[in-house]
């Protein structure tokens, strides 16, 4: 019997391909189409907690999509305090797999696929759910994900006022600074949430909490809006989805169950149901549903992950690894 191998690509390759946006985008829009194709088979996450004092969990995602002929389990480690030690809070492993055969395919450092695809996700529910003029973003969170959220919706937007604002002082000056030298327009740093969400065209809340605290009012939401809030825990008030005109989600099964999520408690109390959801992100991108429909409508998107994006990004990455050489191939039996 022939050797198996599988490709590994760490973080070192992954920079080397140099996606750019429009194939970012393009992959994980590919897994969206999948989905609402009924091409795939996703599992809902499930959570590793070690131990309540190290202040963190594993988040583990599976998911299966027909069309890249894949199977792949995502793990990452979401520590929140991991800034203390220099390490990114979220780290992770993506395994891709034949599904006929339950052979390994490749291990990929998934910390940046992680970062990539959250990013395209917040911009792909913004082209159908957000108004086509919406100029101005005011965006809450520094982490990795943030980056690749303005990155990606400027790319769509062009916006003409970016807005950040978290909690540390420190982080959110970086996290300006590498947008403005990486988009090449200002960034306004805000000293608090109200200033940084009140009359924003796009409002996207990717906090840091260490339990649920509900930090952006609802009276801050300017009608027309689209807000996407994902964070871990909740910093959004109950009335936020009574303002709403549309609710959109990635994936209803992963949102109504599990302990985490900023909609938890909307989920827990009935608020959030699956008679007062508007659509998954999918069946709008495949035309079974209306995206926007109208310049007031306000609306909300709340992704909590999809290992389908994961796994079609992963793909897109070996893909364009085989081309340009990179990677190693592994003995595994």
């Amino acid at each position: 019997m022939e050797p198996v191998r599988f490709t590994f690509l760490n973080g070192s390759d992954i920079e080397q391909l140099e996606l750019s946006d429009a194939e970012v985008l393009d992959a994980v829009e590919q897994g969206l189409r999948a989905q609402g194709r009924g091409e795939t088979v996703i599992e809902p996450r499930v959570h590793l907690m070690p131990d309540p004092a190290f202040n963190g969990h594993f988040n583990v995602l599976r998911g299966y999509v027909a069309p890249l002929g894949l199977a792949g389990v995502k793990i990452v480690g979401d520590y929140v305090d991991n800034y203390k030690a220099g390490l990114p809070s979220e780290m992770a492993l993506l395994n891709l797999f034949d599904p006929r055969t339950g052979m390994p395919v490749a291990i990929l450092d998934a910390t940046a696929i992680t970062e990539m695809r959250t990013g395209a996700v917040t911009a792909l529910g913004a082209r159908h759910l957000a108004r086509p003029d919406a100029k101005v973003l005011g965006h809450i969170g520094a982490r990795a994900t943030s980056y690749w959220n303005v990155r990606l919706l400027d790319r769509i937007f062009d916006l003409t006022e970016i807005r950040v604002h978290s909690r540390r002082p420190e982080s959110r000056k970086a996290f300006a600074e590498r947008l403005e030298r990486d988009l090449g327009k200002p960034v306004i740093v805000t000293e608090d949430w109200r200033s940084c969400v009140e009359g924003a065209d796009i409002v996207v809340e990717a906090s840091r909490l260490e339990r649920p605290e509900p930090l952006l009012k609802t009276e801050w939401i300017t009608p027309g809006a689209l807000v996407v809030p994902y964070g871990t825990m909740s910093a959004v008030e109950l009335s936020l989805t009574d303002v709403m005109d549309k609710i959109v989600v990635d994936d209803w099964g992963q949102c109504r169950s599990g302990p985490f999520g900023a909609l938890r408690a909307h989920v827990e109390s009935g608020r959030l149901t699956e008679a007062t959801l508007h659509a998954e992100l999918c069946e709008i991108v495949v035309g079974d549903k209306p995206g926007r429909e109208r310049a007031d409508e306000t609306t909300l998107f709340w992704h909590r992950g999809l290992s389908l994006s994961d796994i079609a990004l992963g793909a897109a990455m070996l893909a364009k690894a085989e081309e340009r050489g990179l990677g190693q191939k592994l003995r595994f039996s």
